[in-house]
């Protein structure tokens, strides 16, 4: 998921913190009932008007897509067919081998490896733990991500523009937006028709729920071949060689261990897909003296890298063809899977 340059607001783990978040999230507008989600789903889609079936699909690409974090087994899939919100939204996902079973939450479909768990709830690490406030989420795109310029990002609409160029030999393929925060790549990699499907994927429930509020507004994305997945980066529920593109805008830096996570990307990619990731460099002994107040610091919440570090993480992972740009302290970088 993306995060800022400067991590100023810090995740505090009082009660009174959380208090508050629930009670902003709580009396938001923005928060989509479970109620007004089926309305809205059954009067926006030709798949929702269906009359209720239960049935199994199996053999076909959506399912085969979707595997069990657990065993990376595919996942058999009951319910209407079609690989968007509504029809997803509808259906349940059992993993063949472990017998697992996974649904959706009001919004997106639960694919961690503790999806189910009535008791155990699985924390990470500080700069991880704060996109999962409602808080930190709601602001991200009304404020927060605005603030990236600072740092040499060159804007959503340009870094899209940037991304779109290395993906062109992945057109028509699927691409999965890793740790996509409130979907702001996402949704334009969905309006884009440039990819048969598109998985908006991330940790945060409430960043998954801000992306869900940004897309029922506009039909044209709403039915389109998307998919809102809430899944461990370093716990990818996909068949091995099942995605041709991935995407992490802004990304990396957060990522508990990001050679598991570029492991993790290596896996899934078919041969000759692409991994194109964006992150906020650290300063080094070989930054030159005019980008180093431009570049992080080293913090016990993220994992800022350097121009080197990033190239031999892609390459000891598996990766090929690495290539960058950057942009005092932003880094685009593109790697491909052999």
């Amino acid at each position: 998921m993306a995060v800022a340059a400067q991590p100023s607001i810090r995740l505090h783990q009082n009660h009174a913190f959380f208090r508050m978040n629930q009670r902003f999230y709580r009396n938001s507008q923005f928060y989509p009932s479970p109620r007004f989600l089926r309305a809205r789903i059954r009067a926006s889609s030709a798949v929702a008007l269906e009359p209720e079936s239960t049935t199994e699909v199996c053999g076909a690409s959506d399912v085969d897509l979707f595997a069990c974090p657990i065993c990376y087994e595919p996942l058999i899939r009951k319910g209407p067919s079609g690989f968007n919100l509504p029809a997803i939204y509808r259906s349940a996902f059992k993993c063949r081998t472990c017998n697992k079973s996974y649904s959706s939450k009001n919004i997106y479909l639960d694919l961690t490896v503790t999806s189910g768990t009535k008791e155990y709830n699985e924390f990470k690490p500080a700069g991880t733990e704060l996109f999962r406030s409602p808080f930190v989420s709601f602001v991200y795109e009304r404020g927060w991500r605005q603030n990236f310029n600072r740092s040499g990002f060159p804007g959503p609409d340009e870094e899209f523009t940037m991304a779109q160029e290395y993906f062109k030999p992945s057109e028509g393929g699927v691409l999965v937006d890793v740790s996509c925060g409130s979907g702001l790549f996402s949704r334009k990699f969905a309006k884009s028709g440039d990819y048969s499907r598109v998985i908006a994927l991330d940790f945060s429930e409430n960043m998954l729920r801000q992306c869900f509020d940004f897309i029922k507004t506009d039909d044209t994305i709403l039915s389109s071949n998307l998919a809102l997945v809430r899944a461990d980066v370093s716990r990818l529920p996909f068949s091995s060689g099942s995605v041709d593109a991935v995407h992490a805008g802004a990304a990396l830096h957060c990522w508990p261990s990001p050679s598991n996570a570029i492991a993790e990307i290596n896996r899934i990619l078919r041969s000759g897909g692409i991994f194109v990731g964006s992150t906020f460099l650290r300063v080094s002994p070989s930054t030159p003296a005019l980008l180093r107040p431009f570049r992080q610091r080293i913090t016990r919440d993220y994992n800022y890298l350097t121009e080197e570090e990033i190239e031999d993480l892609c390459t000891s992972c598996g990766l090929v063809n690495y290539t960058k740009k950057v942009q005092q302290s932003f880094i685009m970088f593109s790697a491909l899977k052999p």
